[in-house]
Formats: C-alpha cells, sequence, structure tokens
C-alpha cells in the first residue's frame, strides 16, 4: 500500500520564489471529499492526475494514497462535475541543504494570501532540514487541507492565525 508521509508548515515572506528550481501552475478538484477520504482530479501545467487518499492517521502525518496520469482531456471534463471550488495554486519546488524537496504552495482566489509548504518524508521520524522560509508547523491541523479550503477559504479565517 502506498502511504504518504508529509509535514506541512506555513511560509514566511517570499525567499522560496528565488530558490525555487521549478515551479507549476495547478488547478485541483475534488469528485469526493467525505469522511477523511478524498478523490482528487488535479491538472498541473499541460499534465493530469488522478489521486484518492484515504484518512489521516498519526495526527495528520501518514495517509494511503494512490496516483495516477491521466489524460488531460479526461481532467478537464471531471473538473467540471466537481464538488464547488477549485483549487488553484502555483508550487515552488526548493530543495533543502538536506537535499529533501520542499513543494511551496501560494494560493490564489478566496485563499489568496496563504502560502505553504510541505516536505515528503519516507518515515515519520526521518531528520530533515528546515529552510530558512519555514514557519510554524500544522501537519494535521484540517484548516489547512486543500479539500477544506474549498468550503472555508482562508479569507474567512485568516485573521484568527
Amino acid at each position: 500500500m502506498a502511504q504518504e508521509i508529509e509535514r506541512k508548515f506555513l511560509v514566511e515572506g517570499d525567499a522560496y520564489r528565488a530558490l525555487a528550481f521549478d515551479s507549476s501552475r495547478i488547478a485541483q478538484g475534488y469528485i469526493s471529499s467525505t469522511g477523511g477520504r478524498t478523490v482528487r482530479v488535479r491538472i498541473r501545467d499541460q499534465r493530469a492526475y488522478l489521486t484518492i487518499k484515504g484518512p489521516s492517521a498519526d495526527g495528520g502525518l501518514s495517509r494511503y494514497e494512490f496516483e495516477t496520469e491521466i489524460p488531460l482531456s479526461d481532467a478537464r471534463d471531471l473538473l467540471a462535475i466537481c464538488e464547488p471550488g477549485i483549487i488553484q495554486k502555483t508550487r515552488y519546488l526548493v530543495r533543502a541543504a538536506d537535499d529533501h524537496v520542499f513543494e511551496v504552495d501560494e494560493f490564489y482566489g478566496d485563499n489568496e494570501g496563504l502560502v505553504m509548504a510541505e516536505v515528503e518524508l519516507q518515515s515519520p521520524d526521518e531528520p530533515y532540514v528546515k529552510p530558512d522560509f519555514i514557519g510554524r508547523e500544522v501537519t494535521g491541523d484540517r484548516r489547512f487541507y486543500n479539500s477544506h479550503l474549498r468550503h472555508y477559504p482562508f479569507r474567512l479565517w485568516k485573521d484568527s492565525l
């Protein structure tokens, strides 16, 4: 079983942009997002993916994940039938000093102003080096799940941080 293990963080400042070795534009929607399980369709530049995620374990640190590439035309059709609220963001890839890659997501629309980073790990206790732009850890905080941001966008609760 494919297990995704990741830690999520808020990002401070915009230094990540100059450090990025790649970036891409992402649009993603949810065909289903109930009971902690999600079926997501994502268009990343000119490639598309269908992803199924299971409920979170370990306080949000890990969960089952299955992902497969699908034709771009199918993804566009699927986005049209997704639950309301398409997530729009730019993803920057930044390599840390220890070669871990941090994915930094800069959100748009109702989630404008939210910038988060995540790092995928091989095990929950794997050590990693945080770049200077990494702020408070939000792993397991449901407010920061993309599936949650569709219903309760950042603009509605950002002042409570």
